[in-house]
């Protein structure tokens, strides 16, 4: 008997359904799992003392889809945290005002910037390190230095290229899912796996600081898609083997 042992690995692919785009690469994930949920309807066996189950029924309750995503881009984020996405140009901003609530608080700039350039307090520049610190998001004003509560302050800088994902603005989506796998254990032989309607849930935590690096944990469930009939056909995912 042929071994069809398992160890996979491979892309993944979303398409919005009703969408105008194609299959997406969602990039690397580090699982991807199907469960299927199944009710039991048992008849028990009334005909003589000790019971048992004379007959059972067992029907689809549900189909999850969990996938685990490493690459925490700004698309992937809306995806799992029903957002949406826009693009930042790079630009100059000159004298973006700001008001100081009191001497070491931290000011972020209106938009990420690349490069910090000059502060100002009425028109008279600040000295960098000595009234201000520049930070990677903004400037933290220096306590003891020349700029007080309730001054104007006023940054000039370079906003950077970015992707900004507004959180949790959309209801959720569905997506047509497309897992184009290999199966090391059989010397890279192909595994295509293709849901038809699937929903993810929300993202119920997004790791900001830690030891390892950043994973999304997705889960959502596979729907039935009417649109598939046949007395042999699939309404929630198919799966192909190579021989």
């Amino acid at each position: 008997m042929e071994d069809f042992s398992y160890l996979g690995s491979g892309i993944i692919y979303l398409r919005e359904i009703g969408g105008t785009e194609g299959l997406k690469e969602i990039g690397n994930c580090s699982a991807l799992n199907f469960a299927v949920t199944e009710t039991t309807v048992e008849l028990k066996d009334f005909t003589k003392p000790g019971g048992g189950t004379k007959n059972e029924v067992r029907r689809i309750e549900s189909v999850e889809a969990q996938f685990t995503m490493h690459d925490l881009n700004a698309d992937n984020l809306a995806r799992a945290l029903y957002g949406v996405t826009a693009a930042e140009v790079t630009a100059a901003i000159v004298d973006e005002s700001h008001t100081v609530a009191a001497q070491g608080d931290f000011i972020p700039t209106d938009f990420l910037p690349s490069a910090i350039g000059t502060v100002k307090v009425l028109a008279a520049t600040m000295v960098e390190d000595t009234d201000y610190e520049k930070r990677p998001g903004g400037i933290y004003i220096i306590p003891g230095g020349g700029i007080d509560p309730a001054d104007a302050v006023l940054i000039s800088y370079t906003k950077a290229d970015s992707m900004t994902m507004e959180a949790l603005v959309n209801s959720g989506k569905e997506y047509e899912m497309l897992f184009d796998g290999l199966n090391e254990a059989r010397s890279g032989k192909r595994t295509r796996v293709r849901a038809w309607r699937v929903k993810p849930g929300a993202l119920a935590n997004l790791g900001l600081i830690g030891e390892e690096y950043g994973a999304a944990e997705v889960t959502g469930k596979v729907l039935s898609d009417s649109t598939k009939v046949g007395a042999a056909i699939s309404k929630y995912f198919k799966v192909e083997i190579q021989d």
